[in-house]
């Protein structure tokens, strides 16, 4: 690892170092090394102009000409820190950074900075603006790693995980004609950021061609704040499962037939999903299952309702907790139809994502740097997809989160304090030395 002189000036150093002494680059990353959250707050404020909405937020969706605005700015920034820019066949961002071995493959790190329709400044944009600061910390101390280092932001996480997906050789044909928040489809989308649909097979990287990949992340969650802690090591992004769930019972007249007589598929969906809130809140774990969609038929207010479609969903890390919720759903469900008489019938739609855990060795790395740096911390799961689940598959992959206040996310008032950012990508810059010095 290379050495360089170090003046007792600096802070922490010891009557015991003189001018002139050798430490390691991992020493002094140790003792002196943090981010600095005005230098990440005032990157998070001028990224925010592009696509600024009235609320305080930004729509700044993939493809628009906000995005396309906020990119220039994204590479005039690597740029002036002493990276070599490049866009891939995708449209992602790729800034490198020279290790003292090229022949090592890079660790990647890094984000997204395209919002939701009415979205924050937060989501993705930490990460990006974390990945820079590390770089501004490297740079600062005159430290070059062993390993090269790419800072890369995604195209369109919000609408698909498209760049990440592109990366792992595993956005489909049939994804690239779907119309984006932007209103292009995103063949055209990746047209307009440099990218190239016919191409995009070779935006595929082998596992061999990375080290790691590392995103830093706002919770988008209460977790962080409500325990006060400062750091979550993410243990995977969780599983996702969906069900259309048809409740079929009688639809009769609202006001001529007697209540014990009715069959009422509505009464008897209501108890489904009051019977799957129960639980998934009282079975141990961190699993979660929502019905946020129920739709009754024919939907007059003098009908009783004949039949009710509604949404299932659950979410954990482990896959088999996910069947375990389903199957006491589903056998609730029978007592309730039977109760009820009605029937009920599960549906299983073709957009399961299984779970994605993150490398245990890395997560190791994060909660030993939070700690050494006196963070508090605690290990988690993801509730949220983020482009590291797609990483997950290709290379050794490590999360990080900071917390967001009252939990908000994807709407203008998510906020993560400066001083959070900032521990944050302080985490992120020891993760990476340690994973340098492997």
């Amino acid at each position: 690892m290379k050495r360089f002189v170090l003046a007792c000036a600096l802070p922490r150093c010891g009557a015991a170092l003189i001018l002139g002494s050798l430490m390691t680059t991992a020493a002094i990353a140790e003792d002196m090394l943090r981010a600095d959250p005005d230098r990440m707050q005032s990157r998070i404020e001028a990224l925010g102009q592009f696509g600024a909405n009235p609320e305080g937020g930004v729509s700044r969706v993939a493809f628009s000409d906000a995005d396309l605005e906020g990119r220039a700015w994204l590479k005039e920034q690597m740029v002036s820190l002493g990276l070599t820019v490049s866009t891939d066949l995708a449209g992602n961002i790729v800034g490198r950074r020279v290790g003292n071995n090229e022949a090592l493959p890079p660790i990647l790190f890094g984000s997204h900075i395209d919002s939701v329709p009415g979205g924050g400044n937060y989501d993705g944009q930490v990460g990006v603006v974390g990945a820079l600061e590390v770089v501004e910390l490297l740079n600062q101390a005159g430290i070059t790693t062993e390993h090269p280092l790419e800072v890369v932001s995604f195209t369109d996480e919000e609408g698909g995980l498209v760049g990440s997906r592109a990366m792992i050789g595993k956005l489909t044909e049939d994804a690239l004609d779907v119309v984006s928040n932007s209103g292009f489809t995103i063949r055209e989308g990746l047209a307009r950021v440099g990218g190239d649909a016919e191409r995009i097979e070779e935006a595929a990287r082998p596992p061999e061609s990375l080290t790691a990949f590392l995103e830093l992340h706002i919770e988008q969650g209460g977790i962080l704040e409500q325990k006060e802690l400062q750091i979550g090591v993410v243990q995977g992004i969780v599983g996702i499962r969906w069900w259309d769930v048809t409740v079929e019972g009688v639809a009769n007249h609202g006001g001529t037939t007697p209540m014990p007589q009715r069959n009422d598929a509505l009464v008897a969906a209501s108890k489904l999903a009051i019977a799957i809130n129960t639980t998934a809140t009282e079975l141990e774990g961190r699993q979660v299952a929502t019905v946020g969609r129920i739709e009754a038929f024919p939907g007059a207010p003098n009908v009783v309702p004949g039949k009710v479609i509604m949404s299932l969903e659950i979410r954990d890390l482990d896959g088999d907790k996910m069947q375990q919720v389903f199957d006491l759903v589903e056998t609730q469900a029978q007592d309730i139809a039977k109760a009820s008489e009605v029937s009920i019938s599960f549906n299983e739609l073709d957009v399961a994502s299984p779970p994605a855990l993150t490398d245990t060795g890395i997560r190791d790395l994060i909660a030993e740097a939070a700690e050494s740096l006196g963070y508090s911390y605690q290990r988690m799961p993801s509730g949220a997809g983020h482009d590291a689940q797609d990483l997950a598959k290709i290379t050794p992959t490590g999360m990080i989160f900071v917390p967001s206040k009252g939990g908000i996310s994807h709407s203008p008032y998510e906020y993560t304090s400066p001083e959070d950012m900032a521990n944050g990508a302080t985490v992120l810059f020891h993760t990476v030395m340690a994973l340098d010095a492997q």
